[in-house]
Parts: structure tokens; sequence; C-alpha cells
């Protein structure tokens, strides 16, 4: 049975959104209807991800909303989140991570950009993938996005549930046909979180 992907997952990005403003950014987007949160925080050192990971563990507690990490199993578990996150170099490593978690409620999710790490992901038994960047992205400037056409030609081939990921605000919401989105700051750097939620669900 395929997976309930969330329906708005925001990203974290604590080079651009940090400190009490963004906890407050995201309390007010959980209320708003966010229902995932996913932690991806390359930079920073286990102790203090683990900080950082537990304070959101608490938020999205509150809300009902899902708490994934990128990449670091271990830190999943440690704070009891909903699933792991990779990215498409670490798609081979879906299966080991699904192990170690050892909980078949928990939930391995992959990025993707294209049809051969689509393949790749379902051949490693990814629950859902992210595939991006749709449209041109704050957080990767400059580099190639699909546009919505190509973006639903390649939700076509692939029986994953996908979330859209890249550059995705209420203007173009509406242009792609798929249950979940992932956004960075069309919400941690809007004015009324809880609202913005609302417009891109």
């Amino acid at each position: 049975m395929p997976v309930k992907v969330p329906a708005l997952t925001v990203i974290t990005d604590n080079s651009r959104f940090s400190g009490e403003p963004f906890f407050d950014t995201v309390d007010s987007a959980l209320k708003g209807g966010v229902d995932a949160v996913l932690v991806r925080e390359k930079d920073m050192d286990s102790a203090r991800l683990l900080a950082f990971a537990s304070r959101l563990r608490q938020l999205t507690h509150q809300h009902g909303a899902k708490l994934i990490i990128h990449s670091q199993a271990d830190i999943a578990s440690a704070v009891g989140a909903d699933g792991v996150h990779v990215a498409a170099e670490g798609i081979d490593h879906i299966p080991s991570i699904r192990l170690w978690l050892n909980d078949a409620e928990k939930t391995v999710s992959a990025s993707c950009h294209n049809l051969d790490e689509i393949k790749q992901a379902e051949a490693a038994g990814a629950d859902y993938i992210f595939l991006s960047p749709v449209f041109p992205t704050d957080s990767h400037p400059g580099a190639p996005c699909l546009g919505p056409e190509k973006f639903q030609q390649l939700v076509e081939l692939t029986k994953l549930p996908v979330v859209a990921l890249g550059g995705i605000c209420r203007e173009n919401r509406g242009q792609l046909h798929v249950n979940g989105c992932a956004v960075i700051g069309a919400i941690l750097s809007a004015s009324q979180p809880a609202a913005m939620a609302k417009e891109l669900l």
C-alpha cells in the first residue's frame, strides 16, 4: 500500500533561517497546516543537530506533524523521528537505513532529479520521493530546473508517491498535480507563515 505523503513539508536551512524567530515561524506554519518538517542541516555537528531536532520533535508532536531527518538515521532514532530522507547519492543506503531503523512505521524517502534516480529509488525500496527542482530556486541559484511539464512527465513514470520541491510558491503551486509539496523560503521567509501554509495547501 503506498505511503500517504505529507501535503506540505517545510525544509530547514539554518544558514538562512535560525534562532528563536525560526522556531516561532515553524510553530506558526504548523498551526497553518504544515504536516511535516524535514531537518536538512549538513553543517551542524551531531550534538547541535540532536538539540535542534529534539526541539523540532516537540513542536511537531504538539501539532501532530511528522519529523523527518536528512541522512542521519542515528539522530532520527534518537529523537523518535518519523522517517529519514536521503540525497540522490545516498539512495543505495536505503535498505541499510531500514534495517537500522527497524520500524515499519518509519518512512525512508529520497531526493531525485531525473528518471535514472527515480528508478534507483524504486529499486532501493523508497517510500516516496522528492522530485526537484521544479522551478528556479534560491537554494540552488542558477541550477537548471525541470519546469512543470517535465516534472509531470516524470511523475507519470513512477508508481512512487511524489513530493514537488524547488521554487514553489503560492503563484505556481496550482501548476503541479501532485498531493505533496516541500518548501523552504516560501514559508520560512513569509511574514504570516500560517496564512502562507493555508494558501499553499
